[in-house]
């Protein structure tokens, strides 16, 4: 199983089930409306490009469904601002814990940032080593370790799937015109109404031992 964690609009969690019919992939956002084109398409049927593999639950990252917990081979999170953001650098215990909880032993929890200080984060890390050092002292207390923390490369971003990693790739005149990511609510990606030129992109991963 996958998890997509602050998923906006899915698109990437549609993605993620095309790219492997055999694994259930899920999105997890607090908006059901960000959520409900890709929603839609997934329950079509499979000649119509459904994808029965794909699911979406409208949750808050503080309070993720006890029943997922512990099922996840990976989880991630792309992109993410307002309180999911605080909670991946330590902010949110409660944010950490609940994404934690859902990774299952020996799983992975893969994170793209693309930090500004205008996301309501105080004194962003200057650095992949020094944002790495937050999150994985976020995440430690609940059994993740981090293993790697480094600038993504232009085709990991492209591959996630995101919608706003396309604008981030597209260049200042593709993201005027289509303005900010995700689902503009405080579990989403992009809707922070900053611009996303001239962002360091970090890739960031963790696994449970």
């Amino acid at each position: 199983m996958t998890i997509d964690v602050g998923t906006g609009d899915g698109r990437a969690v549609l993605d993620a089930a095309a790219l492997d019919p055999t694994t259930l992939a899920l999105g997890i956002d607090a908006s059901a409306a960000a959520m409900a084109e890709s929603s839609r398409r997934a329950a079509a049927p499979a000649r119509k490009g459904g994808r029965p593999n794909a699911g979406f639950i409208v949750a808050a990252a503080e309070r993720l469904p006890a029943e997922l917990s512990g099922l996840a081979d990976l989880v991630t999170v792309l992109f993410p601002w307002g309180s999911l953001l605080r909670g991946i650098v330590g902010r949110d215990e409660s944010v950490a814990r609940g994404v934690a909880g859902l990774i299952a032993p020996g799983g992975t929890l893969e994170l793209l940032l693309a930090p500004s200080v205008r996301d309501g984060v105080d004194a962003w890390p200057a650095d992949a080593g020094e944002l790495g050092a937050r999150v994985a002292a976020a995440f430690a207390p609940f059994g993740l370790d981090l293993v790697e923390a480094r600038p993504a490369t232009p085709d990991e971003i492209r591959a996630c799937g995101s919608t706003w990693a396309k604008r981030l790739l597209s260049g200042p005149k593709a993201a005027r015109r289509n303005g900010t990511g995700g689902g503009g609510n405080a579990t989403s990606r992009g809707g922070n109404g900053t611009s996303a030129i001239d962002r360091t992109v970090l890739r960031l991963r963790l696994v449970r031992s």
